[in-house]
């Protein structure tokens, strides 16, 4: 592998270079963040200290959750505090952090919302064997197995970021660092690697989708059996968790699927999975959800209780 490279640190171009879009850029976004924070941390601690929320649907919902602020994380800070600078750069070593941490988390988000079709499957499909098909060992080992797998995948991206060689341009057009802003500074041909990146992100991005869709439409074709307030309920989380899909995968086939070509606008929908996604995820589980929404209420309660108390 190329790990003695010419390049010690790369520039990051951001979003924009003009000074007061960057000022925007900065507020809008270190709101963003704090939103994803807050949501995702709400999220968390329900679950967590909540006696009704034991269901594993919640306890997957946790664990996405705990993704999502990480996924987050690996970006947005940086991000922010770079649009503050003239000059935003990153060293080589944190860059293939990044890249790490922004896959492993990106690909653990993608393997808990595949738990989350599937335990809600087998609730809808398969009622009466769910809580033995679904028990709280079974949902741990398949938890342990999302983040092993993603662990796998970040390793092989890092494997593909170090086998690039950087000799001369180091000045990466994005707001973070990835494989495909990478590869266009490497000084020998990619096209090989290219074919990894597509065979590996792309296709776990891909078939993930097909197979969330595709046991998403036998769920609710499997409804039409069931009772007016049963279907009802069913609906009201299989439409939630639907949306949560196609707002995440939608953008990453876009990004992953793609052979050596960039967009200008590939910055932007960078934007919607790493930023927005994360933002939006715990309006939608909770919006949609009463006994997440009854839970935090009683969180509230609770504290307010224990602040009168005082």
């Amino acid at each position: 592998m190329h790990l003695n490279n010419n390049v010690t640190e790369f520039i990051l171009l951001g979003l924009t270079q003009d000074p007061v879009r960057k000022k925007i850029v900065f507020v809008t976004f270190l709101l963003f963040y704090l939103g994803t924070l807050l949501g995702n941390f709400l999220i968390i601690t329900t679950i967590k200290t909540s006696q009704t929320l034991g269901s594993p649907m919640y306890f997957f919902l946790f664990h996405l959750s705990l993704s999502d602020t990480c996924f987050c994380t690996s970006i947005a800070p940086r991000m922010i505090v770079d649009a503050l600078l003239e000059r935003a750069t990153i060293s080589f070593r944190e860059c293939m952090i990044q890249v790490f941490s922004l896959h492993f988390f990106g690909c653990l988000e993608i393997f808990i919302l595949i738990l989350m079709a599937a335990d809600r499957y087998v609730a809808i499909c398969k009622p009466l064997h769910y809580t033995t098909i679904m028990s709280r060992q079974v949902c741990a080992v398949l938890v342990a197995i999302a983040w092993v797998g993603s662990c796998v995948h970040s390793l092989a991206q890092i494997f593909l970021a170090l086998s690039l060689p950087f000799c001369g341009p180091n000045v990466i057009d994005h707001y973070f660092c990835d494989l495909q802003p990478l590869l266009k500074l490497a000084c020998a041909d990619t096209y090989v690697i290219n074919l990894l990146l597509v065979s590996n992100s792309g296709a776990i991005c891909t078939l993930s989708f097909v197979m969330l869709m595709c046991s998403y439409v036998i769920i609710l074709y499997s409804l039409r059996n069931h009772s007016a307030e049963g279907r009802r309920k069913a609906l009201s989380t299989c439409i939630s968790h639907i949306i949560v899909v196609v707002l995440f995968f939608g953008p990453c086939i876009f990004i992953y699927t793609r052979t050596a070509t960039t967009f200008p606008m590939d910055k932007m929908i960078a934007v919607f999975y790493t930023l927005g996604t994360p933002l939006i995820n715990p309006l939608i589980y909770t919006l949609r959800n009463a006994e997440v929404k009854n839970a935090m209420k009683k969180l509230w309660r609770k504290k307010l209780i224990s602040d009168d108390k005082r």
